[in-house]
């Protein structure tokens, strides 16, 4: 006896109809569907683990891109470290020197210092700017005695200031010999505030050794082109040796003097540019820097074969 449903129809021919009605419903869709259905059915396990294996990959990847992203992302600049220090950082008044090449000099320059701390200890320091920097025969100029150059290109009697105890006074120098100021005036500061600033400088200097000579070097003589008329440096000048002489461990050094043509403006044939000495300038300094140098006692000999930083 065949079984019936509640409605008296034989289960046999409605699961009959049921599966002609599926199979007419099938011929309606599209034959890439089908197909792209039938191959779901028998490979969906393979495909769900293989989906699984990609998101891993996948995720991996994201991870590792993201590390190397973090990783080649440049560390931010610390200033007064990796860059030069920002105009709030620095002591005294006037003007700073700004850019990307000052915080690049500044930052290789003291880089270089610091690794030559312990070799330039008791030397005699040269501090002051490019003037400073760029004397690159120093060691052979002064082949007598250890000396050590603390110049960086660009920089003011603020930065001075701002570097002094850890680039200069932490070395215990046996003297030092300062040449600071023409960057001040080539960017517009009152020559009052220039000696505010010196006089820090100075200040610090007695009160890390009242005994250690400090040699202060005049402006040199520049030209109003470079945004440095005479009158302006002759006026820091005079200023300065009044500052100078409250400090009896200093001497003055006259370079001011032996540079300057009948206006007060350097001479082309030693300032080609008529802002950095060349060899004949530096000659010139170093004749007006030797006699002082010889007056004062006890300075450092030069180790053989040592050049300064």
């Amino acid at each position: 006896m065949r079984a019936r449903d509640r409605g008296g129809i034989p289960l046999a021919d409605e699961f009959r109809g049921a599966r002609q009605r599926r199979i007419r419903l099938g011929r309606s869709i599209p034959a890439d569907v089908r197909e792209g259905d039938a191959m779901n059915s028998t490979v969906t396990g393979k495909q769900t683990g293989d989906r699984s294996w990609r998101l891993l990959i996948v995720a991996g990847w994201m991870v590792v891109a993201g590390a190397a992203s973090l990783a080649q992302a440049p560390a931010e600049l610390r200033p007064g470290v990796d860059r030069a220090p920002t105009a709030e950082m620095l002591p005294g008044r006037g003007p700073v020197q700004r850019g990307d090449w000052f915080d690049k000099v500044w930052s290789q320059r003291r880089a270089e210092f610091r690794a030559r701390r312990e070799a330039d200890r008791g030397a005699i320091v040269f501090l002051g700017d490019s003037i400073t920097q760029g004397w690159n025969d120093l060691a052979r100029r002064f082949a007598q005695w250890k000396c050590a150059n603390r110049g960086i290109s660009g920089d003011t009697t603020r930065g001075v200031l701002y570097r002094l105890q850890e680039d200069v006074l932490d070395l215990d120098p046996a003297a030092i010999v300062l040449l600071i100021g023409t960057n001040d005036i080539g960017l517009g500061a009152d020559p009052e505030d220039v000696v505010a600033n010196l006089r820090a400088i100075l200040e610090a200097c007695r009160k890390a050794n009242p005994k250690m000579p400090v040699i202060v070097c005049k402006v040199m003589p520049s030209h109003a082109s470079r945004q440095r008329p005479a009158d302006k440096i002759q006026r820091l000048n005079a200023r300065v040796d009044e500052l100078v002489r409250e400090f009896p461990q200093c001497r003055r050094c006259d370079t001011w003097t032996p540079f300057a043509d009948a206006e007060g403006n350097a001479r082309p044939e030693e300032f080609p540019d008529l802002l950095h000495p060349n060899a004949a300038g530096y000659a010139k300094w170093a004749a007006a820097l030797e006699p002082i140098l010889r007056e004062l006692p006890g300075l450092p000999a030069a180790a053989p074969g040592q050049k300064p930083s």
